[in-house]
C-alpha cells in the first residue's frame, strides 16, 4: 500500500514515509491508494476479537508486513494500548435501547486521542530505531522533531505518547487561555527533556496555520526533520477507525443479539479528523447508517453541509442580520468563539481536505483511473488554495450530494449542551457526560427525530468529564446529591493543577517567534544527552 498527497503529485510514500513526513511538501494531507475492502468472513472472524486483535486485522490491511511484519505489528499494538485502564479499551455503555455511548477517554490523559497518539508515538520510535541500526559506527543518528498545535486534548496525549521517546523532541503549541485548565496542566507539567509547550496568544487555528507553514518550509524542514502528531498524520486516522469496529461488535453481541444492528455513528468533532476515521471504516464495510457530525458553535462543518459553502465567515441571508449576542456576531465576521466545548473551537477542519478529495475523485467519474485521480488532487488544490486566499469554497452541487449521502451534521449551542449534561445527570441511569460527549448527546437527540424506529446511535465520547470542570460544574451546580470531586474527579487529577509548569510563552501568533523557540531547544544539552 502507498500513500500520496490529496493535492497531487507523482512521489507516493511507504507507510513509514507517510508517518514520518506527516504533511506533504505541497501542503496536502497523505491518503491511502485504495481503501481495501474487508474480507469475505470478517464478521464470523472478528466478532470475538480483543481491541488489540482488531487493530492488528485492520492495520494489516493498510500496512505490508514487508514493513512491518504481524509479530511486530501485535508488539506495537500491545504496547500502545497497555496504558490504558479499560480491558476493553474503548467500552461502549448502554443508555438506553436505542441509544450507547462509546467510551474513548481510558488512556493515560482521558482524552479520545490517546487511541492514536500513543500507537503514533511507539511507531516513530520503531521506525526511527530500526533506520538508525542501519548506520554504520559514528553516524549521526536520524531525529524527529515533532510540531503540533491543540485546541486542548491533542497535546497532552502526544506529549504522553512521546515523552521520553529516545531521539525525539516535541514542541506543542496552544493557544494560551484557551484550553481547560486540566488540560493546560497535563501539558505543562510534563517535565521530560524533550518535551517542550509552546503558549501562543491566538486561537488554535493560528496555531495551526504556525505548523503547516514550519511544514512547507522546505530549509527549516529537512533541518529539523519535522514529524506530525496532528491529525493531518494518516496513522492518526488509521488508527481511529478500530474502534468503530469495536462498537459493531460490542453493540451486537452484548447488547442487540443480532449480527447486523442499524448503527447511526453520531461523532463530536472539530478538526473532522474522529469522524473522518467512521468514513474510512463505513467505505471499508462496516454497516452503518450517516455519520452524524455534531459541532458547537464554531459550526464551518455543519454550514457546509446546509449550504455547500466552506467557508470562515457565515456568508448565508441569516447571517446579514444583526445577532443578538457578542458570540454570534464573532461568527459572523469569521473569528473561532470559544465555547464549553473547546477542543472543538476551530475555524478550518483541517481533515476535512481528505473527504473533499474522495468527494471530488467520485465526482469526476469519467476517463481512466490515472487521470481522475490526477483531476481530484488538481481539483483539491485549487479549492484548498482558494481557502487561504478567499477564506470560502463553495462546491459544485453533485459534491454536495456526495457528501450529503454519508453524512449530515447538527450545530449545538452552549446552552444546549448545559442542558444536555444535566439532562444525562438526572436520569436514570445517571450518566456525566463531558461538554463535547454532550455535543454529540444533543445532536443525536436532534437526529433521532426523524430516525426509523430500526436506528441505533452510537455517540462518541472524547473525553473524561473531569478534564472540562467548569463546564460540568456550571450544569450540575443546581442538581440534588452532585459531588464534582466524589462523582467526577479521578485520583490521576488530584493535585494536578499544583504541579510545577514547563512553558515557553509567544506573544503573539508568529512563525518566525516560534522557530526561535525550537531552533532555541532542538540541539540543546538536554537534547544532546539522548544523543540527537
Amino acid at each position: 500500500m502507498k500513500y500520496f498527497s490529496t493535492r497531487g503529485g507523482d512521489n507516493p510514500l511507504t507507510f513509514e514515509e507517510a508517518v514520518l513526513t506527516g504533511l506533504a511538501p505541497n501542503g496536502g494531507l497523505y491518503i491511502p491508494e485504495r481503501i481495501p475492502s474487508l474480507p469475505e468472513s470478517w464478521q464470523e472472524e472478528w466478532k470475538s476479537y480483543s481491541f488489540v486483535d482488531l487493530s492488528v486485522a485492520i492495520l494489516s490491511l493498510y500496512v505490508s508486513p514487508d514493513e512491518i511484519s504481524t509479530d511486530e505489528l501485535r508488539t506495537l499494538v500491545n504496547r500502545s494500548y497497555s496504558t490504558f485502564r479499560h480491558p476493553d479499551v474503548t467500552p461502549v455503555t448502554k443508555l438506553n435501547d436505542k441509544k450507547f455511548v462509546l467510551e474513548l477517554f481510558h488512556g493515560p490523559t482521558f482524552a479520545f486521542k490517546d487511541v492514536a497518539l500513543q500507537l503514533l508515538g511507539n511507531l516513530f520510535e520503531f521506525f526511527l530505531a530500526r533506520r538508525n541500526a542501519r548506520k554504520l559506527p559514528g553516524e549521526r543518528p536520524e531525529s524527529l522533531t515533532v510540531v503540533g498545535a491543540t485546541s486542548g486534548d491533542t497535546g497532552s496525549a502526544a506529549i504522553y505518547g512521546l515523552r521520553g521517546k529516545k531521539n525525539v523532541s516535541i514542541f506543542i503549541l496552544h493557544p494560551k487561555g484557551r484550553v481547560s485548565p486540566v488540560q493546560e496542566a497535563q501539558m505543562t507539567t510534563v517535565t521530560d527533556p524533550n518535551v517542550h509547550n509552546i503558549a501562543v496568544r491566538g486561537t488554535f487555528d493560528e496555531c495551526q496555520d504556525i505548523v503547516k507553514t514550519l511544514f512547507a518550509n522546505k530549509p527549516f524542514n529537512e533541518k529539523y526533520h519535522l514529524g506530525a502528531v496532528n491529525s493531518i498524520n494518516w496513522a492518526r486516522i488509521l488508527a481511529q477507525t478500530v474502534y468503530y469496529f469495536v462498537a459493531y461488535f460490542h453493540v451486537s453481541r452484548q447488547v442487540l443479539k443480532t449480527d447486523s444492528p442499524e448503527l447511526q455513528f453520531v461523532v463530536p468533532t472539530g478538526n473532522f479528523g474522529d469522524v473522518l476515521a467512521g468514513y474510512y471504516a463505513k467505505s471499508m464495510g462496516l454497516p452503518m447508517g450517516k455519520l452524524v457530525i455534531a459541532t458547537n458553535s464554531n459550526d464551518i462543518l455543519s454550514r457546509f453541509w446546509r449550504s455547500g459553502r466552506y467557508e470562515k465567515v457565515d456568508s448565508s441571508p441569516r447571517a446579514t442580520v444583526l445577532p443578538e449576542d457578542a458570540s454570534d456576531l464573532k461568527k459572523v465576521h469569521g473569528e473561532v468563539q470559544a465555547t464549553l466545548s473547546p477542543a472543538m473551537d476551530i475555524l478550518v477542519s483541517s481533515n476535512f481536505e481528505r473527504l473533499l478529495w474522495y468527494l471530488a475523485y467520485e465526482s469526476s467519474n469519467t476517463g481512466p483511473d490515472n487521470v481522475r485521480l490526477s483531476s481530484a488532487g488538481a481539483t483539491v488544490d485549487g479549492w484548498m488554495r482558494n481557502m487561504k486566499t478567499d477564506g470560502r469554497v463553495e462546491v459544485p452541487v453533485e459534491v454536495l450530494e456526495l457528501a450529503r449521502r454519508d453524512f449530515m451534521a447538527e450545530r449545538v449551542s452552549d446552552d444546549q449542551t448545559l442542558e444536555t449534561i444535566k439532562q444525562y445527570f438526572t436520569r436514570s441511569p445517571s450518566y456525566i457526560a463531558d461538554p463535547h460527549t454532550a455535543v454529540g448527546l444533543s445532536a443525536a437527540r436532534i437526529v433521532s427525530a426523524t430516525n426509523t424506529s430500526s436506528i441505533v446511535q452510537v455517540v462518541l465520547s472524547t473525553a473524561h468529564p473531569a478534564k472540562f470542570s467548569e463546564a460540568v460544574t456550571k450544569a450540575l451546580l443546581t442538581s440534588q446529591g452532585f459531588n464534582f470531586e466524589r462523582d467526577v474527579l479521578p485520583q490521576e487529577f488530584r493535585g494536578l493543577l499544583e504541579k510545577e509548569r514547563r512553558v515557553i510563552e509567544v506573544n503573539e501568533p508568529s512563525e518566525e517567534m516560534v522557530k526561535e523557540v525550537i531552533e532555541s531547544k532542538v540541539g540543546s544539552a538536554d537534547i544532546e544527552v539522548r544523543n540527537i
